[in-house]
């Protein structure tokens, strides 16, 4: 695991400020942008928004799952596309679903080191590009015809084709697939339900609210402060820029979600795709500084960073990552979970969250999977994504962590005090909570 503890004794780290797109469904409204150029709309309106001259940053780091096959190192293309200069060095980094927050981690584990004290770290993901491939078959087909020599050997590897060799691989279900245990992420939520005993309405009732609350803080503007609307590549003429996230069901209600049925286990399974996050796309800009570099560039932080903790879990109960990360984030910092005023975990899965509420409060999860002397402490969804969370708005995964970040930020500066927790689950069994702290 790693742990890394801000509490006085080093440099006052913040959170200084950052913007997003909306999170459009995967596609829909992004369908025709790459990765790059929404990383870079959002780099330079933050840039416009604080009056930084992109020239003194010191490096750009940007979270990404799917790298574009052609943007290698999207970080790179996206800093030089936003105006950032030549001389400013950029690199890409990914830990799946958390790949918004390592940007951030590591620009504070960079700034601890020496190597700088201003990072512009983004989170980004197309859902939409995420290629079909040829499989091994029709590849092959395509390696015996490059390698042959004369017309016949040509006419010999043409007339081993088969219809069937067209049938493409789907790198989106690939990539959510884990590879050393075989399952889809939606069956490792499944796995979690059964374990906690909870059930089908447990979820739907858990899904109905993230929607609700998102409704409502989308009619009250509250979003407004960290998105700026996207007139997306591609887009018709006169038609308008997205300004929201558009995959929140405005009149959700368990009638309807109880028409849903199961996805990942049939026919008795009880997770669906409408208690489960949505496949989106979405970009997010942060500005990770000191407190005194922040000062001498006139912004307000929206944050302080008081510390972050990574921890590894079970592939098969991967969503079970955030009672693991959390525990070590808040001892670090001599913290308890009950300090959080506010608390944004990613919602992969109803059962997910739901089932790290228990984990959270059980003495006996405390005692045998962290070696604590009893439960690290209750979950209260009252104060849990109080804006809804991914299966309301959406789960770009690159770019999540990111606005789990922006988006407890902001609350802290709405509530005028208090501590926050951001945590979530990642793929391949892990997971990562950053602790942040008002900044008056």
């Amino acid at each position: 695991m790693v742990t890394c503890s801000l509490n006085g004794s080093g440099p006052e780290v913040v959170l200084a400020a950052g913007i997003r797109t909306p999170w459009a469904r995967a596609g829909g409204a992004f369908r025709k942008e790459d990765a790059a150029h929404l990383g870079s709309l959002v780099s330079r309106e933050l840039f416009a928004r604080t009056g930084l001259d992109p020239a003194n940053i010191d490096e750009v780091i940007a979270g990404c799952v799917g790298n574009p096959f052609d943007q290698a190192n999207v970080a790179r293309v996206l800093a030089l596309r936003a105006g950032v200069p030549r001389h400013v060095p950029a690199r890409t980094v990914a830990r799946n679903c958390a790949s918004g927050m390592e940007s951030v981690t590591t620009a504070i584990q960079t700034l601890l080191a020496g190597q700088g004290d201003l990072f512009l770290c983004v989170g980004v993901e197309m859902m939409s590009s995420y290629p079909l491939v040829f499989g091994d078959k029709m590849t092959g087909l395509f390696e015996r015809l490059m390698k042959a020599r004369s017309l016949g050997a040509r006419l010999g590897a043409l007339a081993s084709f088969r219809p069937s060799m067209l049938a493409p691989r789907i790198t989106l279900l690939d990539g959510l697939t884990d590879p050393t245990t075989g399952l889809i992420m939606g069956k490792t939520a499944e796995l979690l339900a059964r374990e906690f005993g909870i059930s089908r309405q447990d979820q739907d009732l858990f899904a109905c609210e993230s929607h609700n609350r998102a409704e409502a803080s989308q009619k009250s503007g509250r979003f407004q402060r960290e998105i700026v609307p996207v007139l997306p590549l591609g887009a018709r003429a006169g038609k308008p820029a997205l300004d929201h996230d558009d995959g929140v069901r405005n009149g959700q209600n368990m009638a309807a979600l109880s028409k849903m049925k199961p996805y990942f286990v049939k026919p008795d399974g009880t997770v669906t795709v409408a208690n489960s996050c949505g496949i989106t796309d979405g970009a997010c800009a942060l500005l990770i500084t000191t407190a005194e570099r922040a000062r001498a560039l006139d912004i307000q932080p929206l944050a302080r960073i008081r510390g972050f903790a990574w921890s590894g879990c079970d592939p098969s109960r991967m969503g079970l990552g955030p009672v693991y990360s959390s525990a070590r984030a808040l001892d670090a910092a001599n913290l308890s979970l009950g300090d959080m005023e506010v608390i944004e975990i990613n919602e992969a899965f109803a059962a997910q969250v739901l089932g790290c509420k228990a984990g959270f409060e059980s003495k006996t999860f405390g005692r045998e999977e962290l070696g604590r002397s009893g439960a690290v402490g209750e979950l209260d969804l009252a104060r849990t994504n109080v804006h809804g969370g991914a299966i309301a708005l959406g789960h770009p995964v690159g770019a999540t962590g990111s606005r789990l970040l922006l988006t407890l930020a902001h609350e802290l500066q709405e509530r005028g005090g208090g501590l926050g927790l951001a945590t979530l689950c990642i793929g391949g069994g892990q997971g990562g909570s950053v602790i942040l702290e008002h900044a008056p």
